[in-house]
């Protein structure tokens, strides 16, 4: 099987085309164009997203209670310690880091996992879980490695906050109304520690991406090689699309 990603070995010549459904303002619903322009992650939950400043400081009075709610779930984080010389706030902090660096690769990972090419409705039912473990290195982009990945039942992350029930819910109608097939959830735990990745999907009419079971061992080359510029490979009537 050809590897799942253009560059999964080296760069490719090819300019990177971003597949629509990954980033979108929170507020106004804009598509991220990352050649034109990247969005910037809310520095509190870093989890969503906005095209620009006017528009992350128009959606802040309805989006402050989800992002000190997660916020705070984060710097008060208790778990054991994984070793002396590292404090529980700072796996918290890398822990944000790295879902927000690896977040093109996550979602991708997480639409291969619930097949929601083939099967859409899995959106509704099941999330991707992906346990790390932490790696002791000066270096931020090798601070974890892939431990497993499960797909467990949607409620597994549901069912304990309501505050992440309901900003899901939010997600999955916005996505909805824009003809999209809902909010993909993914959760990625370190320890004790976790952080809730929503992503909300367009139809599989409109992502053109290869359907691919070997997800979980390009998540861990990706992740384990400290790569950040994972673009999949899409064939398309137009030929092979990279990103």
């Amino acid at each position: 099987m050809a590897p799942a990603a253009a560059n999964y070995y080296s760069a490719p010549p090819h300019a990177h085309q971003k597949q629509r459904g990954y980033r979108i303002c929170d507020t106004c619903g804009a598509v991220e164009n990352p050649v034109a322009q990247k969005f910037r992650l809310c520095g509190g939950c870093m989890t969503t997203q906005y095209c620009s400043p006017e528009c992350q400081k128009s959606h802040w009075p309805s989006h402050k209670t989800i992002c000190q709610h997660t916020a705070a779930q984060m710097s008060g984080a208790k778990q054991q310690a994984i070793g002396p010389a590292y404090p529980d706030e700072n796996l918290a902090k890398y822990l944000r880091k790295f879902t927000s660096t690896h977040s093109s690769l996550l979602g991708w990972a997480g639409f291969q996992a619930l097949q929601l090419k083939r099967l859409p409705a899995n959106i509704r039912q099941s999330a991707l879980l992906i346990e790390l473990s932490y790696n002791a290195h000066a270096e931020s982009l090798y601070r974890f490695s892939v431990a497993n990945t499960h797909i467990v039942s949607r409620t597994y992350v549901t069912s304990h906050d309501p505050l992440v029930a309901a900003d899901i819910s939010r997600r999955e109608e916005r996505c909805r109304r824009s003809g999209g097939i809902g909010t993909l959830v993914i959760l990625v735990q370190c320890g004790g520690i976790s952080q809730v990745m929503p992503v909300e999907v367009d139809p599989p009419s409109r992502i053109s991406w290869d359907s691919r079971d070997d997800w979980a061992e390009v998540l861990r080359h990706f992740v384990e090689s400290g790569r950040t510029d994972f673009k999949p490979i899409s064939t398309t009537a137009r030929g092979v699309v990279y990103g």
